[in-house]
């Protein structure tokens, strides 16, 4: 039971630290957005793009964990039996999306807040902002990545 534990403990540690990324950087672009359609309720849209941006790595996250449930069969019923070492290996191996989307879910929220100035000064290259904090997200994309392809090499059983 010890490998399952480490096991879903990685996935769970999927989930956490990339949902936490996920909730500081939209609180802080939110908290920016605010004030920008306070003055001028018209760039909502544009803010709403700007903050929605880091609430994907969560969902990243979410996806890597569903990855482990689902490669464990966690929803049979049935605990499997695995070795630690493998528990060990699944709890690594969701490490890429739960650091990356941390670390990523965090710098995206300030690109996106620094993008808003772009927002508020020239609303017509709103685009440029959007892209800058978008490429901050190739990172979390990369991270997601290679927990599933960790995860789909792990031999369980």
């Amino acid at each position: 039971m010890l490998g399952l534990a480490i096991a879903v403990i990685g996935a769970a540690a999927s989930v956490i630290l990339a949902g936490i990324g996920s909730i500081v950087g939209t609180s802080r672009a939110g908290q920016a957005g605010a004030g920008i359609i306070t003055e001028e309720p018209e760039k909502f849209g544009k803010v709403l793009l700007l903050q929605a941006l880091p609430a994907t790595q969560g969902i990243y996250g979410f996806i890597g964990a569903f990855w482990v449930i689902f490669k464990l069969n966690l929803l049979s019923g049935t605990a499997p039996e695995i070795p630690w070492a493998t528990g060990l290996t699944i709890f690594f191996a969701c490490m890429p999306v739960a650091v990356g989307g941390l670390i990523s879910a965090l710098y995206q929220g300030k690109v996106s807040v620094a993008s808003l100035n772009i927002v508020t000064k020239k609303p017509d290259e709103a685009g440029k902002g959007i892209i800058l904090a978008a490429m901050v997200e190739t990172y979390a994309i990369l991270g997601l990545l290679a927990s599933i392809l960790l995860i789909n090499g792990i031999n369980v059983g």
